[in-house]
């Protein structure tokens, strides 16, 4: 007797090699069998037409905070991701010492988008040491797997105060902070994260600890981290800084991109494999042109004080003030005088149905000129005419695609994703781009085969990670699965919700096409719907 036997789906097993059709037996939270299964279960799953896939792995996420208050870790449970990397990008909330939590809570804040308040009363806080963060997290059921890194940050303010924002560290004090790394992956930690992108700011404006510590401190750093294994990830760094990283044979993951100018992304790719010679290095990018999200419900990122106005007022509200004839021209005006103007050519439109249209490129200044209007009034038009639904997408990364195609397909060393889930809760949404590299890197365009698109999700990122238990279809492996339509998965169209504590809004994205969902041998999502099983688990490093 088997829990679940999933009959007759097309087997892509995550390796890249081609489909089989056959079943997969599930016991205990494991794969039990594979191809023909003979015996009876306490749930069959009929995947007829559909592809039973490892669970997908996403490697750039931001759900430190909402673990605390949404264990379904939405949206990326709609989208077959069955584990998780948080703590990227330097920030997280251990190493902390009790009177410090306050500052990391706002920190996370101003980086990431995530409610201050939402983060400081959602969480226990009930930690000091990484490990001890672990522990407390572990408590909490979720739906999906958690791994984490420890972040630079975090760990700079707790050996030096306010001294990690702008001076160097003693040869003392990066031994010390090699050594709480050092004592973070031996309580689970997958490793370590860091931060050098300026714009990142801590709430007094300064940019945050470790933007500008001198290589040599990462290098000390990546020496205890390889010394264990672990994953250096970082974002906003310099070749020099990554090579000081690299070169201590710690494995570097970091985020990528490329130029929308001819030939760019071939460039990039080259650059890539070259800098990857002889080193661990994995760099990962969005899957589409990506930016801030714009609409009524929202803000239009516009000044005047017009534009004020209609950005503070509720959907109900806006809609009347775009009624009145006198304030629409007001807004047109404040419009053409901003600086918005500059960048209108980059702004398009997502419509108002219920898939976003991604790929169909309608600017909105095109849109404009061929309706013979001002641009502001095309925002306004469409705004009026789906009450409210209408969602614009201002693209700020990743603004050709054809070069991002170039980019994908001309180096090894490079993984589709960056969804940021978790993050920029109000103004970004990516975190459907596993649903996005099946609807349009599979299936619309053919870039990749199915099984190039499943290993580039499953076994390719767990590798990176350092999971061996999981991201492959195979007896003895975790049971982390996915049955879904080829044909049909895609994603639907964003929505704003007040679902964080206190009310804070932010953007989920449902999928469909999704028939089911496993983690550790239970369903949690069942066509498309959460299930309410939560089976995930917070995974260590060096225990996979």
């Amino acid at each position: 007797m088997y829990d679940i036997i999933i009959r007759g789906g097309s087997l892509v097993d995550g390796t890249g090699a081609e489909p089989v059709l056959g079943d997969l037996a599930i016991k205990n939270g494991l794969i039990a069998a594979m191809g023909q299964v003979d015996g009876e279960a306490r749930e069959v799953i009929d995947a007829t037409g559909h592809t039973v896939t490892p669970g997908f792995i996403d490697t750039h996420t931001h759900l430190d905070a909402q673990i605390g208050w949404d264990p379904d870790m939405t949206p990326v449970s709609w989208h077959g991701v069955t584990t998780a990397l948080i703590g990227n990008c330097g920030v997280t909330f251990a190493p902390c010492k009790p009177a410090d939590r306050e500052f990391l809570a706002s920190m996370m804040e101003t980086v990431e988008d995530i409610p201050r308040e939402a983060i400081l009363s959602g969480l226990p806080w009930d930690w000091e040491q990484y490990g001890e963060y672990l522990n407390s997290i572990s408590e909490k059921p979720t739906a999906i797997n958690i791994a984490g890194l420890v972040g630079h940050s975090a760990i700079r303010y707790y050996v030096m105060g306010d001294r990690s924002f702008e001076e160097q560290a003693s040869a003392e004090e990066k031994q010390q902070m090699a050594d709480i790394v050092a004592k973070s992956l031996e309580g689970g930690a997958f490793g370590f994260s860091t931060n050098r992108f300026e714009p990142h700011k801590a709430p007094d404006g300064r940019s945050i600890p470790g933007t500008f510590a001198e290589p040599d401190e990462l290098a000390v750093i990546s020496k205890a981290v390889a010394e264990r294994n672990g994953l250096m990830q970082s974002v906003g760094a310099s070749p020099d800084v990554m090579e000081a990283i690299a070169n201590e044979g710690s494995r570097l993951l970091f985020s990528y991109g490329t130029k929308a100018e001819p030939g760019a992304g071939a460039k990039s790719a080259q650059w890539l494999e070259q800098f990857s010679a002889g080193r661990q290095v994995t760099a990962l990018t969005h899957v589409r042109s990506s930016g801030l999200l714009l609409s009524l419900s929202t803000k239009f990122t516009i000044r005047g004080e017009a534009w004020k106005q209609l950005n503070e007022a509720n959907v109900a509200e806006s809609l009347r003030l775009i009624d009145d004839a006198d304030f629409v021209a007001q807004l047109v005006a404040e419009a053409e005088a901003s600086e918005a103007k500059k960048f209108v050519g980059e702004l398009f439109y997502l419509g108002a149905d219920e898939v976003p249209n991604y790929t169909e490129k309608r600017s909105v200044k095109e849109m404009a000129d061929q309706a013979g209007e001002h641009w502001a009034e095309t925002l306004l038009r469409l705004s009026k005419e789906t009450q409210g639904r209408a969602l614009f997408n201002w693209h700020m990364f990743q603004k050709d695609m054809g070069e991002l195609k170039d980019l994908l397909t001309q180096s090894s060393h490079i993984f589709p994703g960056l969804g940021d889930a978790g993050a920029h809760v109000s103004q970004i949404m990516d975190a459907g781009w596993s649903t996005f590299i099946l609807s349009y890197w599979y299936r619309e365009t053919g870039t990749f085969t199915l099984e190039q698109a499943v290993e580039k999700m499953t076994s390719g990122p767990a590798k990176v990670l350092g999971l061996t238990d999981r991201g492959v279809l195979s007896v003895g492996m975790k049971a982390d699965v996915n049955v879904f339509d080829a044909n049909e998965v895609t994603e639907l169209q964003p929505t704003l919700v007040h679902d964080f504590p206190n009310g804070a809004p932010r953007f989920i994205q449902k999928s469909r096409g999704f028939k089911a969902t496993i983690v550790n041998g239970a369903v949690s999502v069942r066509d498309g719907e959460l299930t309410g099983t939560r089976a995930g688990e917070v995974l260590r490093h060096g225990q996979s």
